[in-house]
């Protein structure tokens, strides 16, 4: 079974988190949830606190096949300043495992010198990444080991195409199908 870590830093957009962990678990992959900055709990930017599996300290790369960062500005300057993550970043990427990152996101990801030249994310984030391939017309993008999306409205999107990733296009569609997300 593939396991995905969404790595959560005080800030995070909650709705992204959400949407992500659901859709992805809907399709039979693990989740775990790590938290960057505090211990066992972490509060998003709307005041939601979600209780994580383990830290972030406790995560190898060799244990994942793929690491997610969900966005919300202050949760993303903490995974771009965070030793640990941005160490996992570069390890999955050396390695060839799959990367995603969401709205602000990215810009940990380009931190970490990880990011491709095809991305997208939240708008006006693009001017804090040192990176030309923005693209705001796409709600997914993939460019090698890497996947990502623009913002709140584009996490279930983003999360079907983890699915298709990590387990295929008709695991996708079901879950797809189930969650009548006829707009992805």
């Amino acid at each position: 079974m593939a396991v995905v870590l969404v790595a959560l830093a005080t800030g995070f957009e909650e709705i992204e988190a959400v949407s992500i962990i659901d859709t992805v678990r809907r399709s039979g992959v693990e989740v775990i949830i790590a938290s960057v900055d505090t211990d066992g709990e972490v509060c998003g930017a709307h005041g939601i606190t979600i209780k994580t599996d383990k830290s972030i300290n406790d995560v190898t790369a060799d244990a994942i096949d793929m690491i997610v960062l969900p966005g919300g500005w202050g949760g993303t300057k903490i995974l771009a300043e965070n030793e640990k993550v941005q160490s996992l970043l570069k390890e999955m990427n050396a390695k060839g495992k799959h990367i995603g990152a969401i709205c602000a996101a990215p810009f940990a990801l380009d931190k970490a010198g990880v990011l491709k030249e095809k991305y997208t994310c939240y708008p006006s984030v693009e001017e804090q990444i040192d990176n030309n391939g923005y693209d705001a017309t796409k709600k997914v993008i993939s460019d090698k080991n890497i996947l990502t999306s623009r913002g709140p409205a584009t996490a279930i999107c983003f999360g079907l195409e983890i699915v298709k990733i990590l387990v295929g296009e008709e695991t996708k569609q079901n879950v797809k199908e189930g969650l009548l997300a006829d707009f992805c």
